[in-house]
C-alpha cells in the first residue's frame, strides 16, 4: 500500500520519499515530505496548532484530506504509479492549487531532490500555473513591483531585503514556503517553483479563505500575531544617523521639550559603543547613561538604542565569545564576516547559549540603567559578502538556516525581557 492513515495524518510513500498532509490551524494545511526518513516537524515558523478532525478517505492510486475550507488530494501518476502530486480545493469544490502533473516524456518530479554529496538535498517543489493569477507578499524587495507574477526573487535577507516567503494568491488561498534556506521563489508564466538550496525536505502550508482578510487571520493564527504597540510607541520618534554624545541627544530633546512638542522615543543610534560587541555606551562620550534616561523619562520621552550582532576583533568580549562557541564560523579564509569601523564577526543567535550571553550584556548595560527599547539592527546578518555557503551556525550549515537569524536575534531578548 503506498497511501496510509492516521487520526490526523494522510501517508503517501514510495520510492524512498514519504509525503505527509495534516491539519495545521483553521482551513488549513501542512504538506511534509522527505526521502529515505520520516518528514521532521520543525517550528521555524509555525506554532503549535489544534490539528481536529479531518475527514480523511483513500481510494486506488488516491488519498483525500479535509479541513474546513481546505481539502488536498494527492494522486499517483506516471506508467508505473510511482509518482504523486498534491491537489488543493477549497469547499466549494474550486481547484486552487496544485503541485505539477504528469509531464510524460519530460518525466518532471513537483518534489525533485538533488543530492549533495556526502550532505542532504537541494530541493524544489513545482507547482502549475494559472496565467490570470497575481501573487502577493513575500517580504521587502527592491523590484517595485505589487504584483509578483512573473518574477523570481531571492529568498534570502540583505540589507533592505527581507525575505518573508508567504503570498496570497488572488485564487483564494495563502501559501507558506516554511523553510529557511537559502532559495529562489519563481512566479512563472508556465509554473510556480520554489527552490531550497540545501534542505533535509519539503515543508509547506497552505491556508484557503473567501476573502484576503480571512486568509491573513489564519496566517496570524498559524505563525503568531502582532501585539499592540505600547502606548508611548505611538507618538513622534526623533532619529538621525548618530548621536555622537550623551549631551547632543539630551539637547535635541530638550529643544522639543522646551518648544512643547511631545517626543515618545529618541533613538541613539550605532557607535556609541567603543568597539562592536562591547553592548555598553563608550562612557568617553555617554558618561552617565542613568541620568541621561532618568531626564528623558521626566519630559516623557524613552530612550531606544540600536544593537549590532557583530562583535569587532577588538570588543572586550571577542575572545570570551569565540573561546565560547559563540560566533557563526567562516568555512573557509580569514575568519571575518564584515568589515565596517574594523574586522568583526556575527554572535550565532542560533545557539541559546550566545543568545542568553549577548541579553545579559544588554540588561546590565542597558536595561538596568533605564533603557527599555531596542532596535536590533543588521539583523539579516549583513555579511560583508553574502557566500551564505561559507557560513555555519549551530543550527546548521548557512545554505540551511541563514534566514532563520532574524527571528533567534529578536528571540535573545524576548526571551530575556520576560524573564
Amino acid at each position: 500500500m503506498s497511501f496510509e492513515k492516521t487520526e490526523t495524518r494522510l501517508i503517501w510513500r514510495y520510492g524512498g520519499e514519504t509525503v505527509i498532509v495534516e491539519p495545521w490551524g483553521k482551513d488549513s494545511l501542512r504538506v511534509l515530505a522527505r526521502l529515505m526518513g520520516e518528514p521532521e516537524e520543525t517550528d521555524y515558523a509555525l506554532l503549535p496548532c489544534d490539528k481536529g478532525e479531518p475527514e480523511i478517505e483513500i481510494g486506488e492510486g488516491w488519498g483525500s484530506i479535509a479541513n474546513g475550507r481546505i481539502r488536498a488530494e494527492i494522486r499517483c501518476f506516471g506508467w508505473q504509479k510511482d509518482r504523486a502530486h498534491v491537489r488543493f480545493f477549497n469547499d466549494r469544490g474550486e481547484l486552487l492549487l496544485e503541485e505539477m502533473g504528469d509531464t510524460g516524456a519530460l518525466a518532471l518530479n513537483p518534489h525533485a531532490y538533488k543530492p549533495i554529496l556526502g550532505g542532504d538535498h537541494q530541493v524544489t517543489v513545482s507547482f502549475e500555473a494559472r496565467e490570470d493569477e497575481k501573487f502577493y507578499g513575500m517580504g521587502q524587495y527592491q523590484n517595485g513591483c505589487l504584483n509578483l507574477k512573473h518574477t523570481v526573487l531571492e529568498l534570502a535577507h540583505r540589507n533592505s531585503q527581507s525575505s518573508v516567503p508567504f503570498c496570497l494568491s488572488s485564487r483564494g488561498y495563502g501559501f507558506l514556503w516554511h523553510n529557511p534556506a537559502v532559495g529562489t521563489a519563481t512566479f512563472a508564466k508556465n509554473y510556480t517553483q520554489w527552490t531550497a538550496d540545501s534542505t533535509k525536505g519539503v515543508d509547506y502550508w497552505v491556508t484557503a479563505g473567501d476573502t484576503p482578510a480571512q486568509i491573513l487571520s489564519n496566517y496570524a493564527d498559524a505563525t503568531g500575531h502582532v501585539p499592540l504597540m505600547p502606548e508611548y510607541g505611538l507618538g513622534f520618534w526623533q532619529c538621525k544617523l548618530r548621536y555622537w554624545n550623551q549631551e547632543q541627544l539630551l539637547d535635541v530633546a530638550r529643544e522639543y521639550h522646551r518648544r512643547g512638542l511631545p517626543v515618545d522615543v529618541i533613538v541613539c543610534d550605532f557607535f556609541h559603543w567603543p568597539y562592536m560587541g562591547d553592548y555598553r555606551f563608550d562612557e568617553e562620550f555617554f558618561p552617565d547613561p542613568e541620568a541621561m534616561c532618568r531626564e528623558l523619562n521626566e519630559m516623557g520621552t524613552e530612550l531606544m538604542v540600536s544593537v549590532w550582532p557583530q562583535v569587532d576583533l577588538r570588543s572586550e568580549n571577542f575572545r570570551e565569545m569565540k573561546d565560547r562557541n559563540l560566533l557563526i564560523r567562516q568555512e573557509l579564509g580569514v575568519p571575518v564576516s564584515m568589515q565596517f569601523q574594523g574586522d568583526s564577526l556575527f554572535f550565532d543567535a542560533t545557539n541559546p547559549e550566545a543568545r542568553k550571553y549577548v541579553w545579559e550584556k544588554c540588561r546590565a548595560n542597558y536595561a538596568e540603567k533605564g533603557v527599555k527599547l531596542f532596535w536590533l539592527d543588521e539583523a539579516e546578518p549583513e555579511f560583508g559578502v553574502y557566500d551564505y555557503a561559507n557560513y555555519r551556525y549551530y543550527a546548521g550549515p548557512g545554505p540551511q538556516v541563514t534566514n532563520w537569524y532574524p527571528q533567534q536575534y529578536s528571540r535573545a531578548f524576548y526571551e530575556g525581557m520576560r524573564e
